[in-house]
């Protein structure tokens, strides 16, 4: 009867020390994945007092909330040298990307708004808009990526106007990488 007092005692012994060997809990886990960038951009503007492309810059930020997917925010202001005639654009939407070691691929769907700043400063309209782009990240250093992109977007004009304005921009740029990044 004395050992059966002690078998209690025992197994709470037991039960305590099993969950001393356990494996410790994660003291901090990251949300995703960062990166910030600048481009240079030239579009043909589709607009018809504009007859050569335009240029300018733009910047973007990525976050990607899982391995394939994420959110991404870009502003391109883009100048006709020939004019005082601008866009300048802000995009938010999803992205969707595949890793191929350096190399990442993706696509990205948008929603933002455009302004448009009309000849000799005559109006200056923002008109809503969507855009859908692809291009390539490629990663030269740990925390450095190369972007080279496509872009084609609708604004989504007044339809009795007469005016659809429907830009497609080529941009290149390069990123900062955050973080240790999600793994290939």
């Amino acid at each position: 009867m004395k050992h059966f007092l002690k078998l209690p005692a025992f197994a709470l012994f037991t039960l305590g020390t099993a969950r001393l060997h356990a494996q410790a809990l994660p003291t901090a886990s990251r949300l995703g994945d960062l990166q910030i960038g600048v481009t240079y951009s030239s579009a043909n503007a589709n607009y018809e007092y504009v007859t050569d492309r335009i240029k300018g810059i733009g910047i973007y930020a990525d976050f990607a909330f899982r391995e394939r997917w994420g959110l991404e925010f870009t502003l391109h202001q883009l100048n006709d040298p020939n004019s005082d005639v601008y866009q300048r654009t802000y995009e938010f939407g999803g992205r969707y990307m595949r890793h191929y070691r350096s190399v990442t691929p993706y696509v990205r769907g948008s929603v933002g708004r455009g302004v448009l700043n009309y000849p000799l400063n005559d109006a200056n309209l923002a008109y809503n808009m969507l855009a859908a782009a692809g291009g390539v990240d490629l990663a030269v250093h740990p925390r450095i990526n190369v972007r080279a992109e496509f872009e084609y977007e609708d604004w989504l004009s007044t339809p009795g106007a007469g005016l659809h304005i429907n830009p497609s921009l080529f941009s290149v740029g390069v990123a900062y990488h955050f973080g240790p990044g999600i793994p290939h």
